[in-house]
């Protein structure tokens, strides 16, 4: 059930707009037509109840043996009229209380005309297809003979009041009012009608939805952007009072997140650098010291010093370089990269496509490539490096022939100073940032990167970029 719900917050106002007119539309219909039909009903007692005062008024004044010639000249197929010495609602008891009320209005009514007893019946509509009045497909007729014939038609074949009156001299007058038809309140003729108004406020809907939340779009793609680039300018704080509130708190994070960053970056600065004058000095008192084992274990210990200061500094930097993002051959820097390492090779030899573009800051890409091929290579002895596209991503894959990583222990190496297993440590490898660093900067560049155990052990390791757009002068993937 829940994979036919909307996903996106514009899909549910919408969805929730729309049930909610149709369900108001279905209850406004259902209530016009009841409304209409209860006053139908009223309206067709009145009829006949006034049909009964006009005839009654009419034909007491007339002698008994008139009564006949007057009542056959005022009667049609529609509205039956006749005078006869029985009635022809044989019933003296009406078939609800309705009727019942009705027969007692006309008798008190009609009683100053000499009226003795009033009867009221309805009878059902004729049966489904009897054919009255003319025919409604002739072509010769006009728009209102064919409107008027279709009318006739349908009075012929509605229900029915049949009254029977009586005189004081003991003759009734019978007549027939047939129940004027009630009209659906939908039908084919106004259903254009109502498809039409339903779609322009449809529409009207999916406008005001897209305006209401186009500032919630561009917030996401304002945040997205706040992962990849800290400087990114601030979102505009213009629009309803909730997403005012919102783009505030976002702004106001973005800036101590900043803030932080930078804080960061003058730390590890400030430490390189207040590391750099002691070590040096270190450096040069050991010169002065004999060769010796001490000698040769202080010297190690002040390389690793260093190596530990430059990583922690490269860590801390990277998110804040100053470095503009540009198109870049993608197979061509991996080659020029690859080229250096000699345990490395290409899969089908050394990559040709001039079509793997992505855009990148070079120097932070050419990094990530780097810690990816140097914990391949110091773990993996020799690596594999394969190269694929498709449309809207570059895919590099490198497979080593090292020990591989526990597969519960997948995610973790991308922490910063893990090591996993007991042959990543610092006598075999760096301190456990290069991966970090790597994976920071792929997806700053809007990537990934994923590790995986091969079935036939090794390590395998893939980087994933968003492909740049093609520009007209250069030649697409064949």
């Amino acid at each position: 059930m829940r994979r036919f719900l909307p996903e996106t917050l514009p899909a549910w106002i919408l969805f929730i707009v729309i049930t909610g007119l149709m369900i108001y539309q279905v209850a406004t219909l259902a209530i016009v037509s009841l409304d209409r039909a209860a006053a139908n009903d009223v309206l067709e007692l009145y009829r006949v109840d006034e049909r009964a005062f006009s005839l009654v008024q009419l034909l007491s004044a007339a002698p008994a043996g008139e009564r006949k010639h007057i009542a056959a000249a005022l009667s049609n197929s529609n509205y039956a009229l006749a005078i006869s010495e029985t009635p022809v609602v044989t019933s003296p008891i009406a078939a609800d209380d309705v009727l019942a009320e009705l027969e007692d209005v006309m008798a008190g009514r009609l009683a100053k005309f000499g009226a003795v007893d009033a009867r009221v019946r309805r009878d059902p509509a004729s049966l489904p297809g009897t054919k009255n009045g003319g025919d409604t497909d002739d072509p010769d007729i006009g728009n209102v003979e064919r409107d008027l014939l279709a009318l006739a038609a349908k009075f012929a074949n509605s229900d029915k009041f049949e009254a029977s009156i009586q005189f004081s001299d003991g003759q009734w007058l019978n007549f027939v009012t047939p129940v004027t038809p009630v009209q659906p309140v939908l039908s084919m003729a106004s259903l254009p009608l109502h498809i039409g108004v339903a779609a322009l406020v449809l529409l009207i809907c999916v406008w005001l939805i897209r305006r209401l939340t186009a500032p919630y779009r561009l917030m996401e793609i304002a945040v997205r952007r706040i992962g990849s680039d800290l400087k990114s300018p601030p979102i505009s704080e213009h629009g309803s009072r909730e997403y005012r509130a919102a783009a505030r708190a976002v702004n106001s994070m973005q800036a101590k997140l900043r803030e932080y960053v930078e804080d960061r970056e003058q730390l590890a600065a400030a430490l390189a650098h207040d590391l750099r004058t002691p070590l040096t000095r270190m450096r040069l008192r050991m010169d002065k010291l004999n060769k010796s084992a001490l000698r040769s274990a202080l010297n190690h210990d002040i390389g690793e010093i260093e190596s530990i200061a430059r990583s922690v500094v490269d860590f801390a930097t990277m998110e804040v370089t100053d470095e503009e993002p540009e198109r870049i051959d993608f197979g061509s820097l991996v080659y020029s990269i690859a080229d250096a390492y000699g345990s490395a090779s290409f899969e089908g030899g050394p990559p040709r496509s001039r079509s793997m573009i992505c855009a990148a800051r070079p120097v932070a890409l050419r990094r990530c490539i780097t810690n990816l091929l140097d914990n391949a290579i110091h773990y993996g002895k020799k690596v594999r490096i394969m190269l694929s596209q498709s449309d809207d991503e570059i895919v590099l894959t490198m497979l080593d022939e090292g020990p591989g990583i526990p597969q519960e222990q997948l995610d973790a190496v991308f922490r910063p100073f893990i090591r996993v297993d007991k042959s990543r440590n610092r006598r075999t490898g760096g301190f456990g940032l290069g991966l970090t660093i790597a994976r920071n900067i792929a997806r700053g560049l809007g990537g990934e990167i994923k590790l995986s155990n091969n079935q036939g052990g090794g390590l395998k390791t893939e980087l994933r970029l968003p492909r740049a757009p093609a520009r007209a002068a250069e030649p697409t993937a064949g």
